[in-house]
């Protein structure tokens, strides 16, 4: 089909003769004006739409690629960390009850424990966020404890909560 066999609906065929009408109307100067005008937001359009943002993309992707790098590395590091982690042979329990109160009586008054069964609660009360840092990280390797629930609360005096941990170890 070429644009000579193609038919307009009637409103638009309307409104295409009207067009060619006002711009045969027009004195040249006017045309070329308007040419202009259409070229000028032609181009306009053309470098908001078309050329700025691939400009944009192109100028933020070196550090894009390297924040994304650097998360990448971070990614294998706890990889290798969890894998290590498994390769890991089981405690008994009763040897991860013993580090996990040894890593909690270094906080003190600071924090309580209770081991129920596979699971123990630790409630802080005041206790800042290096403390419960090296509380979870002695708790993971040393207890083979994982955080089941976590609920903590940050107070004045510090973090105030519980931590519901799990005892993976053999029985």
């Amino acid at each position: 089909m070429n644009a000579r066999t193609l038919a307009l609906p009637a409103p638009l065929a309307n409104l295409r003769q009207s067009a060619a009408s006002s711009w045969a109307s027009l004195s040249p100067r006017d045309r070329r004006m308007a040419t202009l005008a259409a070229v000028v937001v032609g181009a306009a359009l053309l470098w908001w739409i078309g050329i700025q943002p691939a400009l944009r993309t192109m100028r933020e992707a070196p550090a894009s690629l390297d924040r994304l790098d650097a998360e990448l590395q971070q990614m294998q590091v706890l990889a290798a960390e969890s894998r290590a982690l498994r390769a890991t042979p089981p405690i008994a329990q009763a040897q991860a009850v013993a580090a996990l109160r040894a890593a909690t009586a270094r906080l003190g008054d600071k924090a309580r424990i209770v081991v129920q069964g596979d699971r123990a609660t630790i409630t802080l009360t005041g206790a800042d966020g290096e403390s419960l840092r090296s509380l979870l990280t002695e708790a993971r390797g040393s207890a083979h404890a994982r955080p089941v629930e976590v609920q903590l609360v940050r107070s004045a005096k510090g973090l105030d909560g519980t931590l519901t941990l799990s005892l993976g170890g053999a029985t």
